[in-house]
């Protein structure tokens, strides 16, 4: 007995000694800090910032160094400490904040026209107010000999441009144009972090070697390129929204991802630069705005007139899954276009399936194949993924191979069937994706299709002795209804971290979309450039407010936007204010317009302190104990309101609750009267709008109205949803209202 409890005893301790060695080892494991300085506590012994900053992190680490310094996102650096030495620097004077760098990912021709922009030009601004417009795109570089890059034709670069073309591995001096007019490559975040750039496998300098920076830099201000095509498909003319925008291109993201430190340096440079539109495709998790790198980074670019885009993420279709929610960034999520890439699988029994495929190269003869389930010809239990290595390839040589979509990429997928000796490849749609189809350049005959036509296939499968099958495509289809639909990958709301801010703003194409490279990411920001360039006085926030109120939510026929992954309606939780009408943005009557003072509003009624408010928006701002400030009041283009149940503080069943928002409106177009209406799916909530009707005499005159929500005890989970519009007979100034209870 003694000698098991000696024995248990000397397992406590040796656990124990592992635990004090784990933690010890953590306190000296150094990452990497962003350290935001209060610039105007700067003591006077110092000549400059620099020598300030150098000051301060030498207090705390001897051999620390510091990888980028900043000065227009907030003022400071970021640095490698161990976190004991982040917490003394934390209580050093003149520290804002010591923030852990945050790991991000990327979210990853026919569009112009599907968008209207292939009509009458008569409202669009001319190519030369256009060529004014920078649009800076922070992403994974730029392939710069693409045709989209194409100068010709363009005058000289804009005046106010501070930009470079930075030179380095296969990228010169020459790479840039008076088309891609800047190109920076920031990677000393991501180095430290993972360590050096294998520079085999990409380079070490604006050159995209991913192909989705060029992808979004070129759906969004891409040259035409007349007769182009992917493989021979979607042949046509090729066009980014805003042809005659100039690009700049900020490599912040590299093959093992996107790293704070490196996207911080990015903005604070493009910012320097004089970019007018800032367009990102990246998310990281959720928290506060005054500790999301990207949230700091866009409110200097909003309050300094740049218009900041960033992708609602890929989430979807799963509720709560939307990233970059701050009210000062337009939030983008995906819908689909009217064109297809139909593929047809045709099997033993006499059935056949659609799907959608790029692959052009040598098709499958006319006569059957054996087919097989990854799942039968794996050697590992997740084996229906086709993961690489895991298929067998003597069960799988001369086959075509069914696939389920997730886990790795899809492309990757078809690698390891043909690897394995597979003939072809038919992608699979799990629970999760529902039915949307995403078309791609496999490198063997493949079908991509949905989740029912997946199960049929497998049960052909599962019940013939000798399944056989041929996949056979047929080219580019246009024309195809309904759409648009919400995309399955797109990201949802509600809003996590602030209920009452309705996200997505809206959603625009990002499915099938063939720019510079295949990807997943809709034009926002080249649609923003568009409307810069046609009301270049416009603030971030009118243009956001512009592509809000005028995008649709229905079909002709009146119908609510499908959701792909369903089947069924949409709602503004998945769509925001609409899909984007750009020529309708370009004369939308009315925008909702804010202020940076507006912002700072939002930041008191979510009840930050003046130090947390220094933290998200490098200004020095207390909130007045005089004034009530209301996150209903934000002059936001759409609404959420967010109710609590009757176990919360509604005071019992059936008690209602009451709810004001405040909204102001500034007229952008001509004198005239605008009415209010109101359309809503539920009776459990009574809106009331007053005035419910507003005049204006001259233009850029602001009216303001308050709408009272009047609501019913529900259940906790319940959603409901409805519409404000104003209207003068010609413009139509919509909102999506969306309540919730909790």
């Amino acid at each position: 007995m003694l000698k098991l409890w000696l024995l248990q005893l000397s397992l406590v301790l040796i656990f124990c000694y592992a635990c004090v060695v784990a933690e010890a080892r953590s306190q000296q494991l150094k990452k990497t800090y962003v350290v935001h300085m209060d610039k105007s506590t700067m003591p006077a012994t110092f000549n400059d910032h620099f020598e300030w900053y150098d000051s301060s992190l030498k207090s705390v680490s001897a051999s620390a160094a510091m990888l980028y310094t900043y000065k227009n996102v907030i003022h400071g650096f970021s640095t490698r400490l161990t976190a004991k030495e982040a917490e003394s620097l934390q209580k050093q004077p003149g520290i804002v904040s010591v923030l852990p760098e945050v790991r991000y990912e990327l979210h990853t021709t026919r569009t112009p026209e599907f968008l209207g922009l292939g009509k009458s030009e008569t409202l669009f601004p001319t190519s030369e107010v256009q060529s004014e417009v920078i649009v800076g795109v922070l992403d994974t570089g730029v392939w710069p000999e693409i045709k989209s890059f194409d100068d010709t034709g363009m005058g000289p670069v804009p005046r106010g441009w501070k930009g470079v073309c930075e030179v380095g591995r296969n990228f010169k001096s020459s790479s840039c144009n008076r088309k891609l007019i800047g190109a920076r490559s920031f990677s000393r975040g991501y180095e430290e972090a993972v360590g050096p750039i294998d520079e085999t496998a990409e380079s070490k300098s604006p050159r995209d070697d991913d192909g989705h920076g060029t992808h979004t830099s070129t759906t969004a201000a891409g040259s035409v390129v007349n007769g182009a095509s992917l493989f021979g498909f979607a042949s046509g003319t090729a066009r980014g929204m805003a042809a005659q925008a100039r690009v700049a291109t900020y490599k912040v993201c590299w093959l093992a991802g996107c790293f704070g430190s490196d996207i911080l340096a990015g903005m604070d440079k493009a910012i320097e630069d004089g970019v007018n539109v800032m367009s990102m495709s990246i998310g990281g998790g959720l928290t506060d705005y005054y500790r999301d790198t990207v949230a700091i980074g866009a409110f200097t670019a909003m309050a300094q007139g740049i218009f900041v885009s960033c992708s609602a993420g890929n989430g979807g279709p799963y509720a709560n899954s939307i990233s970059n929610v701050a009210p000062w960034i337009t939030t983008v999520g995906a819908g689909t276009l009217d064109r297809n890439f139909p593929t047809y699988v045709s099997l033993g029994n006499g059935k056949s399936f659609s799907g959608v495929s790029l692959y052009s190269r040598r098709p499958l003869s006319g006569s059957m194949v054996p087919i097989v389930d990854a799942a039968n010809v794996s050697s590992t239990s997740s084996g229906n993924l086709c993961m690489t290595g895991s298929l067998i390839p003597a069960k799988v040589a001369g086959k075509i191979v069914v696939c389920d979509r997730g886990g790795n990429s899809r492309v990757e997928k078809g690698v390891e069937v043909k690897d394995a000796g597979g003939v072809g490849m038919i992608l699979t749609n799990t629970d999760s994706y529902g039915e949307e189809l995403v078309a791609d350049a496999q490198l063997l005959p493949s079908a991509n299709v949905g989740e029912k036509a997946g199960d049929a296939i497998k049960n052909y499968i599962s019940s013939d002795p000798g399944p056989m099958a041929t996949i056979i495509s047929r080219g580019t289809q246009l024309g195809i209804q309904p759409s648009p639909v919400v995309a399955a990958f797109s990201s949802r709301g509600p809003n996590p971290i602030t209920p009452e801010i309705l996200k997505p703003d809206l959603i625009a194409p990002g499915v099938n979309i063939l720019a510079g490279w295949t990807g997943a990411v809709g034009p926002t920001g080249g649609l923003a450039a568009l409307l810069k360039a046609a009301h270049p006085e416009w603030s971030p926030s009118a243009i956001r407010s512009a592509l809000m109120t005028t995008a649709y939510s229905t079909y002709g026929n009146g119908k609510t936007l499908l959701d792909i992954s369903t089947g069924q309606p949409s709602t503004p939780f998945d769509f925001g204010a609409g899909h984007v009408d750009p020529v309708a943005a370009l004369d939308p009557g009315l925008v909702y317009d804010a202020t940076v003072q507006d912002y700072l509003d939002f930041l008191c009624a979510l009840d930050y302190s003046s130090f947390e408010i220094k933290q998200a928006t490098n200004r020095d701002f207390a909130c007045l104990s005089s004034k009530t400030y209301s996150l209903g009041d934000v002059n936001y283009p759409s609404f959420s309101v967010p109710f609590e149940t009757a176990s919360g503080t509604w005071g019992g069943v059936g008690a209602p609750s009451t709810v004001k928002y405040t909204r102001t409106l500034t007229n952008v177009g001509t004198p005239t009267t605008y009415k209010a209406s109101v359309s809503s799916q539920s009776t459990s909530v009574k809106i009331l709008v007053e005035p419910e009707s507003l005049s204006f005499s001259r233009q850029y005159e602001k009216k303001s109205y308050v709408v009272t929500f009047t609501a019913s005890s529900m259940p906790s989970g319940t959603t409901s949803f409805a519409r404000l519009q104003w209207s003068d007979g010609k413009h139509v100034v919509g909102s999506p209202i969306a309540f919730s209870w909790t």
